[in-house]
């Protein structure tokens, strides 16, 4: 008996539903980095040279940069809660410290809330914006000022459905969030512009419209929330331990159809991953780059509210460095990675070029062995200085000041068109 198309149609669906399932996953993101960095270590990159001899003084250059912001190199991870510390004012503390909450795990609910939205809002804000803070009246730019904004949205019950409990998001707010809510809280104007606005804005709106449809996830406790994926991970523990590489699963396989339309598989969205024609496979997956920097910031921020309730977080080295700009301009800026062409250095990059691709799959690997540097030279292992704390010492912060040092605006090295949601 012959097989029908439908017949050979449906195996076909399971074979690239599985292909693209195996893409969503830190060990995806590492296994296709250092496939591609050994592409660049023989020389067979269309977009960079590498030249690994210039390794050892970044590894110095990190080195440097942690002692003077470390001394006793007690370093926290890197994540969203250190944005939330000025001059040693730790603002989210402050808050939570003034609340009652019924159990730990309604602090780690709403942490996870806060968390969720500030890193969804955190995608790069362009070389001009500042947020005026209030408290310090500090005219405060990039990564840090969109945390205290977003803190300051959070706490002034922007997000929330209730007026009465102002400090959670719900669903049903964010489905509804106008592009004004967030540009007033962001303080964006035509003299205070902020690069991919509506984006953020869509993309939090999406998130709203997930939870509230899945509230088998995001509800169990109460209302539809982002921070219900904290009662969904606190189910995935064994013995009070839950490995860090399960969150990331969780959240791509979760919040996955929020994305915008990018590459899909097997009907599954992939979110951030891209094509690039020298990352070759056998299967489905062929070509294509799996980075997930935002679900992977997004990961280390949820690490610490899982501890704070009680639940350990192991294997924090199975999640990978992030694939952005200060990361990625570290690399460029010391002289590691070389354009080919160096007019490229002068052009703009779709976020989906084959250069931007190639330059955040080596930003992953490279992040790996500098991070391997760096211990070598302290004489420690990976479980007293893991990556996460190697990140945040570390090579973001050397990133920005070379960054700062080379170009009068700070901007990054590679001039990336983006939509505000993947930087």
């Amino acid at each position: 008996m012959k097989n029908t198309e439908s017949d050979v149609a449906v195996p076909a669906a399971k074979s690239e539903a599985s292909a693209a399932l195996s893409l969503l996953s830190a060990s995806a993101v590492r296994e296709r980095a250092h496939r591609m960095l050994a592409l660049a270590l023989d020389d067979k990159l269309p977009n960079f040279r590498i030249h690994p001899d210039k390794m050892d003084s970044v590894v110095d250059l990190v080195l440097q940069t942690t002692r003077e912001a470390y001394p006793s190199l007690d370093v926290p991870f890197h994540s969203r809660w250190r944005h939330f510390v000025v001059n040693g004012d730790n603002r989210w503390t402050a808050i939570a410290n003034r609340v009652r909450w019924p159990d730990p795990a309604s602090r780690a609910r709403a942490e996870f809330d806060l968390a969720m939205v500030s890193v969804f809002l955190d995608a790069g804000a362009g070389p001009t914006w500042r947020y005026r803070d209030p408290k310090s009246g500090a005219a405060i730019g990039r990564s840090e000022g969109l945390a205290l904004a977003s803190l300051a949205m959070f706490e002034g019950g922007t997000f929330s459905a209730n007026a009465s409990e102002p400090l959670r998001a719900d669903g049903e707010a964010l489905a509804s969030l106008s592009v004004n809510d967030v540009a007033r809280g962001l303080q964006v104007s035509d003299g205070n512009p902020l690069v991919g606005l509506e984006g953020r804005v869509e993309l939090l709106r999406s998130l709203g419209k997930l939870v509230v449809s899945r509230a088998d996830i995001f509800g169990r406790h109460d209302a539809p929330r982002p921070g219900g994926l904290f009662d969904q991970l606190a189910s995935r523990t064994e013995n009070g331990r839950l490995p860090a590489p399960v969150i990331l699963s969780e959240l791509l396989q979760q919040l996955g159809p929020i994305w915008p339309s990018r590459l899909s598989l097997g009907g599954i969205a992939l979110g951030d991953c891209w094509r690039h024609p020298s990352l070759t496979t056998d299967d489905a997956t062929n070509g294509v780059v799996p980075l997930h920097k935002l679900s992977q910031w997004l990961a280390y921020s949820l690490i610490e509210p899982l501890q704070t309730a009680g639940i350990e977080v192991v294997d924090i080295d199975g999640l990978t460095g992030l694939a952005e700009y200060r990361n990625g301009g570290l690399f460029i800026d010391s002289g590691v990675l070389a354009f080919r062409d160096e007019k490229d250095a002068q052009r703009e990059h779709e976020v989906s070029s084959a250069l931007v691709v190639e330059w955040r799959a080596l930003t992953v690997a490279l992040l790996d062995r500098l991070a391997d540097g760096v211990r070598k030279r302290l004489g420690l292992d990976a479980k007293s200085l893991p990556l996460a704390k190697v990140l945040e010492g570390g090579s973001w912060a050397t990133g920005r000041r070379l960054a700062r040092e080379r170009r009068a605006d700070a901007s990054p090295p590679v001039k990336v068109i983006s939509d505000g949601t993947v930087f």
